[in-house]
């Protein structure tokens, strides 16, 4: 508690977890919430799945893509790999691939896989795949 009491964003996160673990949303939510101010991306990234899910607050999309945004510009890949998902379900497919492009060289596993996919299905080229690839191999 110390930490948090310093404004720890980490230590924040890490409590908001475990209250979330336990099933204390709302607390879960202001730890969360606390840390993405002071610019945990991790905590922006729990914030948009208790946006999705409705964990602690109610279900909000709008704040659920601002705060999944805000963790994939801090560099965090899992967000960076939903909002490729995001962008390939609303049809923009070359936006679904630049950020899986960008998660990959960051050395997400799953991003790679879904390049591999959009390779298979023509949505990109074999230069980009391969370009990715070393990338992901070199994170």
């Amino acid at each position: 508690m110390k930490r948090i009491e310093a404004n720890d964003p980490v230590a924040m996160t890490q409590w908001g977890g475990e209250q979330h673990r336990k099933g204390n949303y709302s607390s879960a939510f202001e730890h969360f919430t606390r840390a993405a101010e002071l610019g945990n991306v991790l905590a922006h990234c729990q914030l948009a799945e208790s946006y999705h899910y409705g964990y602690g607050v109610e279900k909000d999309r709008g704040k659920e893509m601002y705060h999944m945004e805000e963790a994939a510009i801090g560099g965090h890949p899992d967000a960076r790999y939903n909002l490729g998902w995001n962008e390939r379900k609303n049809g923009n497919d070359e936006r679904a691939a630049k950020h899986w492009i960008i998660a990959a060289s960051q050395g997400d596993d799953s991003s790679m896989k879904a390049l591999i996919a959009a390779y298979k299905g023509g949505l990109i080229n074999k230069e980009d795949l391969a370009a990715a690839l070393r990338a992901h191999q070199a994170a």
